[in-house]
């Protein structure tokens, strides 16, 4: 476990460390939830354009999917381990660049990290038939968004990866509620 925490902060620090303002600039968008709107709506338009007047399911199972990953990460881990960010971690925290301060008290796992690999993993299963290039977009815009928050400060590397592997797990599964329901009707 010593071997575990060490890479972890390693990791964090050398993400951490390589800040410039250019890359400020980058990663703070990556982490903004605004600065993306005209990406979720560009996702939004090729939704409706595939499923037409059935959206209404599509939808809805993305708004489920988003609040089953932003609670869930929340409620089902961040409250129940209560790992402190590396940002609140006091022998981390006078080396620690965090230009956009800390965030809240805990951080296992990323909730940013499974917001975007859950909706990245339900919108390549919804929409790869139509537009097959979607896989590789969605997969860079989860890790973007994910990597942004060890550069950061605010996650460990394991916050990520946890976060990652919980986001996909529920696409997955709204996923297959999609199938299931869409099916039925």
């Amino acid at each position: 476990m010593e071997t575990i925490i060490s890479l972890d902060q390693s990791i964090l620090l050398a993400l951490n460390g390589i800040h410039t303002s250019s890359l400020d600039v980058v990663m703070t968008f990556a982490s903004s939830k605004f600065g993306w709107i005209p990406f979720y709506l560009f996702l939004l338009f090729l939704t409706v354009k595939k499923f037409g007047k059935k959206v209404w399911l599509p939808l809805l199972i993305i708004a489920l999917t988003i609040t089953i990953a932003d609670q869930g990460s929340t409620h089902l881990f961040k409250n129940v381990f209560q790992r402190l960010r590396p940002c609140h971690n006091p022998e981390l925290t006078p080396i620690l660049y965090t230009p956009l301060g800390c965030g809240g008290l805990y951080g296992f796992l990323s909730a940013h990290a499974a917001n975007s690999f859950a909706i990245s993993f339900l919108l390549i299963a919804l929409l790869r038939d139509n537009y097959p290039w979607i896989t590789p977009v969605m997969v860079v815009y989860a890790i973007f968004v994910s990597i942004s928050r060890v550069y950061l400060g605010v996650h460990y590397p394991t916050d990520i990866m946890a976060g990652a592997v919980f986001g996909v797990l529920i696409g997955w599964f709204t996923f297959s509620l999609f199938r299931i329901i869409n099916t039925r009707i």
